[in-house]
This record gives C-alpha cells, structure tokens and sequence, in this order.
C-alpha cells in the first residue's frame, strides 16, 4: 500500500501570527539617497527591520589611495553632499597635522564660519524635507527660500553651489571677495529673521507633534552601542560635541556663543527640536566670526606648498563636528605622494544602524517618522 502524507492548512487565528516579509525600497524619494529596509512584519507591527545598504557604493575610500592629497578633497566633500564643506574640512585637518602645518589665523576664522554656514544649511535641508514626509509639503518651500540665500553667498565666495572644493591643505584656495563678508551678514540676518517658520508653522502643528512625540524613542544605551553621534545623539541626552570637548579651528574661542542643543526624551519630536535649536546656534556662531573677521587685518588665507606634496610617514586622525554627526579620517602615509590608506568614519553610516534597535515593535505607519527622524545621507552611508 503507498503510503501517504496528510497536511493540516490552518486559518484564522493562526494567520494572524504568520509573519511577512515587506521591502521598503530601494528607492531614491524621501530617503536622500538609495536605502532598502527588509522589514519582518506581524500584522501592522513591525517585529525586524534590516537596514540594506550598498546600492550607492563608490569606493571612496580606495579612490583616495590613487589621488595625491590636493586630489582628495574632492573625493571627501562628496560622501555627504549636504556637508561638503564640512567634509573637505576633516581631511585637510588629518593631512594638516601630518605635516606639522599651521593654518593662517584668517583662514582659521574663516574655515569655522563656512563650517557653521554649511552646518545651516545642511539642517534647513532637513527642517524642510521631514515635514515633507509625514505629509506637510509647505515647510520645504520656506527651507529652500532660506537656503538659497545662502547658497548664493556661498557660490560667490567657491564658485560651487555643492561641492565647493574650497578647503586647501594648508588653508584655503582664496581670500573671499571684497564686500562678501557684508553680504554673508545680511543673508544670515535675513534668514534668522524667518527661522520663527519652523517653531510655529512645524512645531506648532499637533499634528506633527502627534506623529513623532513618543514615536521611535533611541536609548542613550543604545547610542553608545552604536556609536551614534550628531543631533540624533543629543537629542537621547548624550551631552557630546566635538567643537566644545576637543576644539578645533576657532572653536575654542567660541565658547560664549557655542551651545550645544539637548534634550532627553530621545524621540523623534526631540530630534527635530535639536536640529532647529543647533540651527539657530550656527547662525549666532556665524555672526560671531564674521565679528572676528571684522577686527583681523589683511593677511594670507594658505601656506605655499611644494609642486609635489608628500605627507611623512606615519599616522593621525582627525575628527570634526560635521552637521550630522562626527565625522574621522583615519590617515596612514607611507611618505609618497598619495595616502597608504585613509578609513573615513562618517556619521550616516552608524546612525542608520540604529534603526535595528528603533523600529522593532513600532507601527508600520510609524516607520517613515522614524526613518526621517535620523536625518542621514545614503551617500555617507555607502561612502
């Protein structure tokens, strides 16, 4: 006799336990880049969720074995395209201290007022684009209309609108153009005068209050796990900024006016709140150093370097406060002409991981609160 096989299909309530698989992604809206989440649903409620990355990967970190060190920079103001000037920064500071080199005092002031100009508006970017995605589309227009303004200051001053490549080993490529410095005070008095926007017309809101108060809520336990940094980590109540605990640039003569934002609730509204506060601080520090730049004479803004720049043998790291978190290079020479090896610690690329700890046991209707909240670029992520 064949022996045969009996199956028991069950319905109901055992469906109801049945997990699905739901990818979110890849895709490029709403996301600043090429993200894919894998998430692992029971119902509406999110049990896993898998951040897959990848799909941007460019390799910068060879590409920067087979380009001198005036070559590099432009590879480095490319993994976060909001952050370019920030990011150029950080690898002329680790080649900087390789060489024992000291920066101008002008091209010091000046480097720390267009890191905090980037910073704004690196944060106008997001103050505009997260309201977007739970739906609000007006704030994004007021965000652009604020960063035009100083975008056109900073275009003046490099001749780029994103990647200004205006950071030099040993300073800067040029002095600003006569009449530029009052042109940058009044952009930054134009664009504090309408940053009220976002307190009243967003955080005003209930209902954006209702779609991120207590949603997506990030331990500081878990933010030292995985190493977040920036304002994610502020806002979870880590008390942490590279421009106050290790200065750099004019930074330490900045403390007066420096604040850095927290709060402790660690949710996604929290977040939001200290990407605006830091917003209104960098605008206060940009006054500050145009202030300083006012009383300082003419002078040099770069060092002359050799037709052939070699770094000596050996290794550094340089770290800075970039707008969305630390950003480190890791430079190793072997005395040539181009980098032994130079590891890039971006800070997208481990505050996403954070979203394996935030979104499990939240609503699918929450996740894109939560992914938004983290205020990342993929290509700093697949740098």
């Amino acid at each position: 006799m064949t022996p045969t096989t009996e199956t028991t299909v069950g319905i109901g309530g055992a469906a109801e336990t049945t997990d699905m698989v739901l990818n979110i992604g890849p895709q490029h809206p709403s996301t600043h880049g090429v993200l894919r989440l894998r998430l692992v649903l029971d119902g509406e409620r999110i049990r896993q969720a898998e951040p897959v990355i990848g799909y941007m990967h460019r390799g910068a970190e060879k590409l920067f074995e087979a380009r001198d060190y005036r070559q590099i920079v432009m590879l480095a103001n490319r993994h976060d395209w909001l952050s370019a000037f920030s990011s150029e920064l950080g690898v002329v500071l680790a080649v900087e201290r390789m060489l024992g080199m000291e920066v101008p005092e002008r091209a010091v002031w000046l480097r720390t007022l267009l890191a905090e100009l980037n910073r704004v508006l690196n944060h106008l970017m997001f103050l505009g684009s997260y309201p977007l995605e739970l739906g609000g589309i007006t704030p994004v227009f007021y965000a652009f209309r604020e960063r035009e303004e100083l975008q056109n200051v900073m275009e003046e001053m490099s001749g780029g609108r994103m990647h200004y490549m205006f950071n030099r080993v040993g300073g800067l490529k040029e002095d600003v153009p006569a009449g530029w410095t009052t042109r940058a005070r009044e952009a930054v008095a134009s664009v504090r005068s309408r940053m009220d926007v976002y307190d009243d017309l967003v955080l005003g809101n209930e209902i954006f209050r209702g779609r991120t108060r207590n949603v997506g809520v990030l331990s500081p336990e878990a933010v030292h796990s995985y190493g977040v940094s920036g304002p994610i980590a502020r806002a979870s109540g880590v008390d942490f900024d590279l421009r106050r605990d290790e200065p750099y640039l004019a930074y330490g003569e900045l403390q007066d006016t420096l604040k850095v934002v927290t709060r402790r609730e660690g949710d996604c509204l929290a977040r939001f709140e200290v990407l605006l506060e830091q917003t209104h601080n960098a605008l206060d520090l940009a006054d500050a150093c145009l202030d300083r730049l006012a009383e300082l004479p003419p002078g040099p803004v770069n060092q002359r370097l050799p037709k052939v720049l070699k770094a000596p043998e050996g290794h550094t790291y340089a770290w800075t406060e970039n707008p969305l978190g630390i950003n480190g290079y890791y430079l190793v020479s072997k005395g040539e002409k181009t980098p032994y090896r130079l590891k890039l610690r971006s800070a997208s690329y481990n505050n996403i991981q954070a979203l394996a700890e935030l979104l499990p046991g939240t609503l699918v209707s929450d996740m894109v609160a939560i992914l938004g909240s983290l205020f990342f670029v993929v290509g700093d992520i697949d740098k």
